[in-house]
């Protein structure tokens, strides 16, 4: 008998020691396809609630595949908005980032306090944050360099909390919040990639022409 329970606290001893650790958390996701089998699945449940009667049941599978639809559709909750200075307070305790200001009902400002605070993780930090308080497909959070001394270390950064970049929620306004719009931008580094690449050009002409000065023999 006590051998077998030595072996059962080994083996318990033995799956402690090799637990896998939890995956780290990344903000919800939305504007994926309804998954068919989730789908249909809620549905036998819905109509097996509602053969016994349980309301309950019925109520919380029909208000889940709602969600999954909406969800899909990209389509914010309107009853679970966030409250904008709680959203505040909370971006605001994220590492890395200076201050927290909402732009409009949507935009969400975020200045961080080093260049390299500027990048998705950031913003995935700040999404989570702001789960607890509502539904963040209806945030856009823009982040901002206040250490920037270049265009591109100035250039914003903007992502939904719950979509690709670029995407925004049904009936979001995809907004400019750069002081210099990104084609703009794009312009000016072809152009400043075109005039380096001029002057390389002419240099290695100048160098040429003295080579063959320096090694012709005068007449």
């Amino acid at each position: 008998m006590k051998r077998i329970f030595g072996c059962a606290a080994a083996a318990l001893a033995l799956a402690a020691c090799t637990q896998v650790p939890p995956a780290e958390k990344t903000p919800q996701r939305a504007g994926e396809a309804m998954d068919p089998l989730e789908t249909a699945g809620r549905m036998v449940a819905l109509r097996g609630a509602a053969l016994v009667g349980d309301q309950k049941a019925a109520r919380e599978q029909l208000e889940a595949m709602t969600d999954d639809m909406r969800r899909s559709m990209k389509l914010p909750d309107p009853s679970r908005r966030i409250d904008p200075e709680a959203a505040r307070s909370a971006a605001r305790a994220v590492s890395g980032v200076r201050s927290v200001v909402w732009i409009d009902a949507t935009n969400l400002l975020a200045i961080v306090a080093e260049n390299e605070h500027r990048n998705d993780a950031t913003i995935d930090e700040i999404c989570l944050a702001m789960e607890p308080l509502g539904d963040t497909l209806a945030v856009v959070v823009n982040l901002q360099s206040g250490v920037a001394r270049t265009g591109d270390e100035l250039e914003i950064l903007s992502r939904n909390c719950q979509l690709a970049p670029g995407d925004r929620a049904f009936l979001q306004a995809d907004r400019q919040v750069d002081v210099i719009a990104p084609e703009l931008r794009a312009q000016v580094r072809a152009q400043q990639a075109q005039a380096a690449n001029a002057a390389t050009q002419r240099r290695k002409a100048d160098e040429a022409a003295r080579v063959l000065e320096n090694s012709t023999p005068e007449m």
